[in-house]
């Protein structure tokens, strides 16, 4: 028989570590069930400078390893599994993984997104070394350095202004020939001096020895492929909510993010969302953080509320 938790979490980046931290110092009986690596997306940003009170050198390894000693310190548990079903139904939720079962009165999901990859050579293994999927992470590291931005829609465009005040210069390869953003970021694209644009076009192959020296770029119309040299590509084709496992289980937008209200709520009562996962506007770690925070409180409240009717 499965051991019945006041709090189960699935996923163990920032939201789900910031969740045990705070479920476990409420008293919460807490498990964090991770199939992979703790820390999730942080891990792959070497620098972590724009987390408020990050230590010098601070990594996003090195931040998730220390919230994760946090969590244990206060009593959450931890397991590596991957879950392959969840019956959320019903005062006690079911989650089944490969290795194991486990209860919960509550349950929060932290399984946050991935990154849609562009899908060019050289894409995975320059990752972090020049090629990037977060300008708020890491423009800083490119400032008066030429970078290339793949992309057309709305990220696409906000990065590459955003960009534009550290970076030498930006270049826009999209591979249509007008750009999928509001007219009012275009506007401001087509404005700024620092940003030009490779139309109908698609990124190859991506060129360097430890760090991105420079792109392949392949033409859609004529074939001819050209190379653009850059110190950093940033790619924002959209990201990927890892949510397969909840789909008719809780309510989901268009994209199938998670929908919450502003304590973390989904519609299902003692299940709750937070970080990348939930419909959002920035998806950063200290706003993962926080949503897991709330998320833990939120859990805790529903707990002592149902106590108290029952």
């Amino acid at each position: 028989m499965s051991h019945l938790y006041d709090c189960v979490i699935i996923g163990g980046g920032p939201a789900g570590l910031s969740a045990g931290i705070y479920a476990s110092r409420s008293r919460m009986n807490t498990l964090l069930i991770e199939r992979a690596k703790y820390g999730g997306q942080a891990t792959t940003t070497d620098e972590l400078e724009n987390y408020p009170g990050s230590i010098e050198d601070c990594t996003g390894t090195s931040l998730s390893q220390r919230m994760k000693s946090q969590a244990m310190n206060f009593g959450t548990k931890f397991v590596k599994d991957e879950i392959i079903d969840v019956d959320l139904d019903g005062e006690v939720k079911v989650i089944k993984g490969k290795n194991d079962k486990y209860e919960a009165r509550t349950v929060i999901i932290a399984t946050g997104a991935n990154p849609r990859l562009s899908g060019f050579k050289n894409e995975k293994e320059l990752r972090g070394r020049g090629i990037s999927y977060c300008a708020t992470c890491d423009a800083d590291f490119f400032t008066d350095l030429d970078v290339a931005v793949v992309g057309g829609g709305d990220s696409a465009i906000t990065e590459a202004i955003y960009l534009t005040k550290f970076a030498e210069h930006v270049t826009v390869i999209h591979r249509r020939d007008e750009l999928r953003a509001v007219k009012s970021l275009q506007e401001k694209a087509f404005a700024n001096d620092k940003i030009s644009f490779i139309w109908n076009s698609t990124v190859e192959e991506a060129v360097g020895d430890e760090i991105l020296e420079e792109l392949v770029i392949k033409n859609k119309i004529t074939g001819e492929k050209s190379k653009l040299k850059v110190n950093g590509c940033f790619v924002f084709v959209g990201y990927n909510p890892i949510s397969e496992l909840f789909k008719g289980k809780v309510s989901m937008d268009g994209r199938e993010y998670i929908i919450t209200d502003e304590d973390m709520r989904t519609n299902v009562p003692g299940v709750f969302a937070a970080g990348d996962i939930r419909k959002k506007s920035l998806r950063q770690v200290i706003t993962a953080a926080a949503d897991g925070a709330i998320a833990a409180t939120t859990a805790e409240k529903y707990i002592e509320e149902n106590k108290i009717l029952g």
